[in-house]
């Protein structure tokens, strides 16, 4: 093999030589005016004539080139040449043998089909960052050798040692990959670990974190029972990503909880975390979503702070998407929130997302929506099943760009003996001191048709008598007495027009009054009051029912 032959030729050599015959001083000119020789070379500032490229031996360049150099020839690509730095790394390598025999750490890192290709194509390829079998790491570049006149060309193999940046390159993914199982954790730390179950409400949620090119996001969710059968559902987005986002969200999701324990409409709520977050970071913004569902009324009153609008599906298959009032992201501060509703009566369902699960980068939002209300129409079964066809059908997967958190609720329709168990009445308070016996005479005659046990019969009718009395004495019309009773607890609420929210306190022994919130915070599982939007206060107790 004549590796002078195969020896890549650079362009332009023959100009420069051109070039360099042109400035010679002739030495057989004589004339007026002339110099002599010695004279012009003294004068002359050009620089020493250097070797051209086509001067200097290539077999010597390329042994001391410290990168892997191999040459093939032909299509079975028989080993023409192969330097120091080739033989140093993988061994001696005899000449005129094929490529596919003599070569194998070429055939390991699937470069054959490359070494065709190029012969085929005329056309150089690189192929980057491959591990071979030295252990070290290799960029090969493939160059075609073709001497003109000849049918079978050559390939040069150039390998440049890139050990050094891959194990850089990996240490960083390897950071990065750990911070991201970092934020992953935190996360989903912070995140209920199990959803709380209402009396009156089926509940599913799923957060799936962004595929490993995208940071983990904000994204939180909850479920708040509030007593009195009312029941809180919040979700949320941070507008950032790593762990600085998923320790906002967890002050967030901590702050909601115990705002939603002042049991304050959910505008109110939100105008609290609104100051908060600009608090804990004025640089993060975030949207939110505060819904409370109240199954006396059959609607779900919320306020939203810059976030997507629920949807909500009724028992007919008819989904319904809420509108105003919606407010900036949290953070921004200076807007007054304001609360709205929507039906959500038994067999109706309803989802709240984050913008991962309908947004896309080729389309717009409400595209995205808007397919969501399809997919939500024709969804059916319980509420994780729902919340999982929800996210097949928005073509999330492991690698989605983006986090995506989803919080599907449902009013079951309750029919036959499922709703004996689910029961409601209710009595007007009219008049003035005797509405208390009437009211204990009610409650007496509802919880004996309700067949509660005895102890539990008399509980309900003292407090009662405690929470009618305590709104007679301090309340204003119009008043009203509500027992309701679920499968798992019996619920006693009285409403009247005064909105002073009474509080637990202790009577002194010369006190005549006083005692009748401490009496029913005593004998109940639990109690509690609120204000009502249209004015007035709602004062609440309730028991829990034996098991079995």
């Amino acid at each position: 093999m004549n590796f002078t032959r195969w020896s890549a030729r650079l362009p332009g050599t023959q100009r420069r030589a051109a070039a360099r015959t042109e400035h010679t001083v002739p030495t057989d000119r004589r004339g007026e005016g002339s110099v002599p020789a010695a004279r012009a070379e003294q004068l002359t500032d050009d620089p020493p004539c250097v070797p051209a490229v086509d001067e200097l031996p290539a077999r010597d360049v390329l042994d001391h080139v410290p990168a892997l150099v191999a040459l093939v020839h032909g299509p079975d690509h028989h080993i023409a040449y192969v330097n120091d730095a080739y033989t140093t790394a993988f061994g001696v390598r005899p000449v005129g043998t094929p490529a596919r025999e003599s070569l194998p750490e070429l055939a390991e890192l699937g470069l054959l089909p490359l070494l065709d290709q190029v012969l085929r194509s005329g056309k150089p390829r690189t192929l980057k960052s491959r591990k071979a079998l030295d252990g070290r790491t290799y960029t090969f570049t493939c160059t075609p050798v073709v001497e003109s006149g000849d049918r079978d060309g050559g390939v040069l193999l150039f390998a440049t040692d890139v050990t050094d940046h891959a194990e850089a390159a990996e240490r960083l993914r390897a950071s990065e990959r750990r911070q991201r199982e970092t934020a992953v954790t935190l996360q989903r730390s912070l995140l209920p670990q199990e959803l709380e179950q209402p009396d009156d409400l089926r509940i599913a949620a799923t957060y799936q974190p962004g595929g490993t090119e995208a940071a983990v996001g904000g994204d939180w969710y909850d479920v708040i029972t509030l007593g009195g059968g009312r029941t809180a559902l919040v979700i949320g987005d941070v507008m950032g990503r790593g762990v600085r986002a998923a320790a906002v969200m967890g002050q967030l999701r901590t702050a909601v909880r115990a705002y939603a324990r002042l049991d304050l409409p959910p505008h109110e709520v939100l105008q609290l975390l609104d100051g908060l977050a600009a608090e804990i970071d004025p640089n993060q913004i975030a949207t939110c979503v505060y819904a409370v569902h109240d199954p006396n009324e059959g609607r779900l009153v919320y306020a939203s702070a810059g976030h997507l609008p629920i949807l909500v599906r009724d028992e007919n298959g008819t989904v319904l998407r809420t509108d105003e009032p919606t407010g900036p992201p949290l953070g921004t501060g200076g807007w007054i929130h304001a609360s709205g509703s929507v039906p959500l009566g038994p067999g109706s369902t309803a989802v709240l997302y984050t913008d991962g699960l309908v947004e896309r980068r080729d389309e717009d939002l409400d595209e995205g929506i808007a397919a969501l209300e399809r997919a939500l129409s024709g969804a059916t079964g319980t509420p994780q099943v729902v919340c999982d066809r929800l996210v097949r059908s928005a073509g999330v997967t492991a690698d989605h760009y983006d986090d995506v958190a989803v919080l599907v609720l449902q009013h079951p329709a309750r029919t036959g003996p499922d709703g004996e168990l689910f029961r409601n009445a209710a009595l007007e308070l009219l008049g003035g001191i005797e509405a208390a016996p009437r009211a204990r005479a009610f409650a007496s005659g509802v919880l004996t048709s309700w067949r509660f046990p005895a102890d539990l019969h008399d509980l309900g009718v003292l407090a009662t008598s405690e929470l009618v009395a305590n709104s007679l004495q301090h309340g204003t019309p119009p008043m009203r007495l509500r027992l309701r009773r679920t499968d798992r607890r019996l619920i006693i609420e009285v409403t009247d027009g005064d909105d002073h929210l009474p509080r637990r306190r202790r009577a002194e022994p010369g006190d005549e009054s006083g005692r009748g919130i401490d009496i029913v915070a005593t004998i109940a599982s639990g109690w509690g009051a609120r204000r009502t939007p249209g004015g007035g206060k709602a004062v609440w107790c309730e028991f829990l029912l034996p098991k079995g």
